[in-house]
């Protein structure tokens, strides 16, 4: 009875080992690898009308850059020269999100170098990108930052893990906050992502390992209290997203589930609705929809991304019973995600596929599935896009 305990046990470890594998955004290759350096199969600028941009980074095993690419009115995409951050990747999955931001006005964009240790700050002008800092991270391996304002906190998955606040200034350094660092609920969490909520009063970190959302509140100096910690409602508590009112949704990758939260000014969370379930495996990053109407969940190791709708009180509805309301495809290994700044259009990044996917978000919460950007290397991490 004892060894088959244990046998149970293990069992029950490698099918979560197997479903957070969904969630790494290093998959093994499935065909030869185009550079994006030389476009790939990338098409060019060229006379492509930009209405905006998008911005991943590519986490080499050395030198880091941030992938670039301009998007026009019918959401379609087109390479522009990666840029050198001045900092280091790992070459390898870092299981985070939001390890690219951009400030709310579009001004900054600051990346995580999870190989050096820092955090590098770009000035955006007309879409061009101009290197203003690169700054110590204050811990190991920075793999998700969060940004309200000026206030900037980045979360530090190496051992032991923290968080780190900085004052991004108007030149475009970050000034570390003396006296901000924290840790987190223990020195080995796993953790995901850091993010505020939307008036900046809750700083949120999702724990992996300990199935733990821990919160903080920020003072006025941007100081925090805290760790608060609270049990997850699904297994595996990953990426997660705010609608403007600040409801807070989560993604569990092992259970395969999303839930909603209501976040008090103490940091406390009430459950909305807890642990919905996809259907699908792996659901690991969340996109929220600009009109607030909608939550997506991309499930990594289904080749897929669920859809749900808000309901008033926060409840979350899903809107295909099988929870397929977007399809990337077998093998395809969806990761982050985000709208574009109109709304119209979702950007996936299908890790496996070595591209970003594209769809178009209908009235009704349904994605149709445009022509995406191929070239992309396997490590690529993160996204941005306004």
């Amino acid at each position: 009875m004892h060894v088959s305990r244990k046998l149970t046990a293990l069992a029950l470890a490698l099918g979560a080992g197997a479903l957070l594998a969904g969630c790494s955004d290093q998959p093994a290759p499935t065909a030869p690898e185009a550079s994006f350096h030389r476009g790939g199969n990338l098409s060019h600028v060229g006379a492509h009308r930009s209405s905006g941009m998008v911005y991943l980074m590519s986490n080499a095993d050395g030198p880091n850059e941030v992938l670039v690419f301009s998007r026009s009115a019918d959401g379609s995409l087109a390479a522009q020269a990666p840029v050198p951050t001045g900092g280091l990747g790992t070459g390898s999955g870092l299981g985070n999100q939001s390890a690219v931001v951009l400030s709310r006005d579009g001004r900054w964009l600051l990346v995580a170098n999870p190989g050096s240790g820092d955090v590098t700050v770009f000035r955006v002008r007309s879409g061009e990108l101009e290197r203003t800092d690169v700054q110590a991270s204050g811990g190991a391996m920075p793999v998700s930052i969060a940004l309200h304002g000026s206030l900037v906190y980045v979360l530090n998955a190496g051992a032991p893990n923290s968080v780190t606040g900085f004052r991004l200034r108007t030149d475009g350094s970050l000034r570390p906050i003396p006296g901000s660092a924290r840790p987190l609920s223990t020195a080995s969490t796993g953790p995901a992502q850091v993010g505020f909520d939307p008036r900046g009063r809750v700083l949120v970190v999702t724990e992996k390992a300990t199935n733990t959302i821990t919160t903080f509140v920020v003072d006025r100096r941007g100081l925090l209290s805290g760790p608060n910690s609270q049990a997850s409602e699904g297994q595996t508590p990953f990426g997660f997203g705010f609608d403007s009112r600040g409801l807070l949704i989560v993604s569990e990758a092992t259970t395969g589930s999303v839930s909603s939260y209501r976040v008090g000014r103490d940091g406390g969370l009430t459950v909305v609705s807890p642990a919905v379930s996809t259907h699908q495996t792996a659901a690991c990053w969340i996109a929220v929809s600009r009109n607030n109407r909608y939550a997506y969940s991309t499930n990594g190791g289904s080749g897929s991304v669920t859809g749900l709708r808000i309901g008033r009180g926060g409840s979350l509805h899903l809107l295909d019973a099988d929870g397929r309301t977007g399809v990337t495809g077998p093998g395809s290994v969806p990761l982050d995600a985000a709208f574009s700044l109109d709304g119209r259009y979702l950007y996936v990044l299908s890790s496996g596929l070595h591209q970003v996917s594209v769809f178009r978000l209908g009235p009704d919460g349904s994605l149709t599935l445009l022509p995406g950007a191929s070239g992309l290397p396997a490590t690529a991490n993160g996204m941005a896009v306004r």
